[in-house]
């Protein structure tokens, strides 16, 4: 419903310059359509959506990881209507002008806004989610424009970016996409600890949480991901008072707990997503859920979340003087977090050269 950009020879062109592969080459199958994603198609589809000619090669990174089977795009479709968030990590990030700072998440830049709108674009055109066929999103939400990690605050503070929690070097280039249901700002967070600013980040975190346990117990164990976004200053007030990612993960699972009476009314009873209404004793001794949620028989003992610290994912992007955070709800293995390397062309530098020069 939006203007494209018509896709000439000439501009697929210019998009296939900034790639090393064959445009005929299966880069992969996607699904529900079967078809097959290709270098010439991505091109075709970053055209449309008004991307530069060089941003290809993280195009190529984000189909990549859209055919890969542990994301499962096979449930873009799904009722829910969850959408999908890529985050942008390595030098990229400032050599192609990405925005990291006040505004992230919000349209208008560029680099940000267009490569989101690849994201859709190529899910409706070649994976096939069409409105009212494929894609039966009950409600919906607009495509999300990139997240790009503010890298530069995170060296000062010595954290590890979203790349290296992903399981690649710091540095690389990479991105990292996930599914998620909604989320929400969580305004002027309080205290100069960590000690005190983390109970209204778990409360928040908390508060964002409902069906989607189905996915920490029930439908799928250990499939849900949280994410919450710190802004800068957020982030250092943290890594001042001794704080590293490890150990904000830790206190969010400590502190974002609900009763396991009300767990358990999640996923069986409110959404009747476990056969028999077992509860979490019961899924515990089955092997389906760690030991943690059966440490007493007491319905109003307090459970995790979700089943590790690990679990929740951490970024650290926005405006750098503001005290707000994000975060967003997973939609569990409906979009499974999955990262890849960004490759860029043997001639990357002189092609960055002449596209600046256009």
């Amino acid at each position: 419903g939006l203007p494209i950009v018509p896709p000439t020879p000439d501009k697929i062109a210019r998009f296939l310059r900034f790639t090393d592969r064959d445009p005929a080459q299966s880069i992969g199958v996607i699904l529900p359509d079967n078809r097959t994603a290709t270098p010439w198609n991505i091109a075709v589809n970053g055209v449309m959506a008004g991307c530069r000619p060089e941003v290809m090669p993280i195009l190529i990174a984000l189909v990549e990881a859209m055919v890969d089977p542990a994301y499962g795009v096979e449930h873009s479709g799904n009722t829910p209507g969850a959408e999908t968030l890529i985050i942008l990590n390595g030098p990229i990030i400032k050599e192609l002008g990405f925005n990291c700072e006040q505004g992230a998440l919000r349209d208008g830049f560029q680099a940000n806004t267009t490569v989101g709108r690849f994201w859709r674009l190529y899910l409706r055109n070649i994976a096939g989610f069409l409105p009212h066929r494929t894609d039966k999103g009950t409600y919906g939400n607009t495509w999300r424009v990139v997240l790009a990690e503010n890298e530069d605050a995170l060296a000062r503070i010595g954290w590890p970016p979203m790349s290296a929690d992903m399981g690649f070097a710091a540095g690389d280039n990479t991105v990292t996409i996930s599914r998620y249901t909604g989320g929400d700002v969580i305004p002027s967070v309080f205290g100069s600890t960590p000690e005190a600013m983390v109970p209204y980040l778990a409360d928040a975190v908390l508060k964002q949480t409902g069906w989607q346990l189905v996915f920490t117990l029930g439908v799928a164990t250990a499939t849900m991901k949280p994410l919450v976004i710190l802004s800068p200053v957020l982030a250092e007030t943290m890594a001042r008072g001794g704080w590293s990612k490890d150990d904000l993960r830790a206190a969010l699972y400590r502190e974002a707990r609900m009763p396991a009476s009300k767990f358990e009314r999640y996923i069986g009873e409110w959404t009747n997503f476990v056969p028999g209404r077992r509860t979490l004793i019961d899924l515990v001794n089955l092997g389906k859920a760690p030991d943690q949620f059966a440490e007493s028989s007491d319905p109003e003992r307090l459970v995790p979340i979700v089943c590790a610290p690990e679990d929740f994912m951490i970024a650290v992007s926005g405006d750098p003087l503001r005290t707000n955070a994000y975060t967003f709800s997973h939609n569990g293995m409906l979009g499974y977090p999955t990262a890849k390397r960004i490759e860029l062309p043997a001639d990357w530098q002189n092609l960055l050269r002449e596209a600046r020069a256009d």
